[in-house]
């Protein structure tokens, strides 16, 4: 699933210990026109959702840039989907890139998070905004992965 040892690739949390110094994250849970976001960190484990980011292309980049520059995270965590059976899909691939492009443009280091199934457990919970609660679920799955 990580990629590890691809070129490009972006590790997981599973593959690659997080330094411990890193205590702040920013997560995403990518969409084609909207992508929730969730702030979170170490000490406490848990996330908070933030206002989803309602944009496409570099406008999107342009409010990524502005919650960066907000919450000042140690690093980025992204949901990446796959199908049921971990096979990748054309979503798997946007999420990857949009991982690499998070990467190069703030150049913080990112980990990937299989975040199956986080959008239909946000709706069942009754969110009103799925896509930051997803972000929070996927941010919470990763800060699990840390203990």
């Amino acid at each position: 699933m990580s990629g590890e040892g691809l070129p490009g690739a972006t590790p997981s949390a599973s593959t690659v210990s997080v330094p411990p110094h890193f205590q702040s994250f920013l997560a995403f849970d990518y969409g084609q026109k909207r992508t929730g976001v969730a702030t979170g960190n170490r000490i406490l484990g848990t996330a908070s959702p933030q206002p989803t980011i309602k944009a496409e292309g570099d406008a999107r980049f342009v409010q990524v840039s502005a919650r960066i520059k907000e919450w000042q995270p140690d690093a980025l965590v992204i949901g990446v989907p796959f199908h049921p059976d971990g096979a990748a899909h054309d979503n798997t691939r946007a999420a990857q890139k949009f991982a690499r492009q998070l990467r190069g443009r703030f150049n913080l280091q990112v980990y990937e998070v299989d975040e199956r199934y986080s959008t239909t457990e946000a709706l069942s919970s009754g969110a009103r905004d799925a896509d930051a609660a997803s972000a929070c679920i996927i941010l919470e799955q990763f800060l699990r992965s840390l203990s």
